[in-house]
């Protein structure tokens, strides 16, 4: 990850990295939108984005990739790859029900709280420590969010249900991560993608079935939404942010976290004339500025 590497990748591209950042960023805040539009459950658009994610990736051959067979599929590194599948799932589940609750607004921004479950994780079982800067940037984030959800308490009992199952959305995600911190560095990225989108949709699969939930009978709108959502979120939003890291550092392409709420926000307030509460704005930008405070101080931290 040295800087003369990522100077001489960045200028082989035909674009500017940060243009390509912006992309996938809107890519990903276009999917609360499309979340919204669809007549769908959850979980069934949950599944159907994984499973169409994954029949996008098996041309690409991931277990061909250089390494991917360093993997030593022992106990240890199985159950984590389980997990970590089974977290994916949870937070797809979680998130998507959100949206059929409270606002694009509360639901995004109440996602961006993954730092603070990483940092309260990683102290407790890798004895990760982080400054004092960084405890009191999340709790702003945190103050924030309980601003956000004391608005929608006023705003509907439905609206609160909804912040809870987004902030369950970000503490899967954060296990989800946490999970695949060490498989990430013995599985190429594509591969171990391609395992935990697997384990995920089986997950959401069983939920769907257990729920008697149909598994074909939806509009064209609603299969046009789930191809949709595992063609722009997911390939041109997540999997373009791994891309990414091999042209600008992973600082920087966290900090796109930060803008995918105001994106979303945005398109909600255009596309489905979702307008926020002086709370929720009150509330969303103190999430966003403690979570960016976060960004910019961790990698000092880390350097200490």
């Amino acid at each position: 990850m040295s800087q003369p590497a990522v100077t001489t990748k960045r200028g082989s591209l035909p674009v500017s990295p940060y243009a390509l950042l912006f992309v996938g960023v809107f890519s990903v805040a276009l999917s609360s939108i499309f979340i919204k539009w669809s007549s769908a459950p959850a979980s069934i658009m949950g599944m159907y984005r994984l499973l169409f994610t994954i029949v996008l990736l098996l041309p690409f051959r991931p277990w061909k990739q250089t390494g991917a067979g360093r993997f030593s599929w022992s106990f240890k590194g199985s159950l984590l790859l389980v997990l970590s599948g089974l977290f994916l799932g949870l937070h797809f589940l979680f998130w998507m029900e959100s949206l059929k609750h409270t606002s694009v607004a509360s639901s995004m921004i109440l996602l961006t709280l993954q730092p603070v479950f990483i940092m309260i994780g990683s102290f407790f079982l890798f004895k990760e420590r982080t400054s004092v800067q960084g405890v009191v940037s999340l709790i702003v984030a945190l103050v924030g969010s309980v601003l956000i959800g004391w608005g929608d308490i006023g705003f509907s009992g439905q609206a609160l249900y909804g912040d809870m199952l987004s902030i369950a959305g970000a503490l899967s995600y954060s296990l989800y991560l946490m999970a695949g911190q060490k498989l990430m560095k013995e599985i190429p990225s594509m591969l171990y993608s391609l395992f935990v989108f697997i384990i995920a949709a089986l997950l959401l699969f069983v939920f769907n079935v257990f729920n008697h939930y149909t598994l074909t009978d939806y509009s064209p709108t609603d299969w046009g939404i789930f191809v949709l959502l595992a063609l722009i979120p997911t390939v041109m939003g997540q999997m373009l942010f791994n891309w990414l890291l091999a042209y600008v550092n992973a600082t920087t392409v966290s900090m796109a976290v930060i803008g995918e709420p105001v994106l979303a926000i945005i398109l909600a307030y255009l596309l489905l004339n979702e307008q926020p509460t002086w709370l929720q704005a009150a509330g969303g930008l103190l999430t966003m500025l403690g979570v960016g405070i976060y960004f910019r101080i961790k990698p000092k931290s880390v350097q200490k």
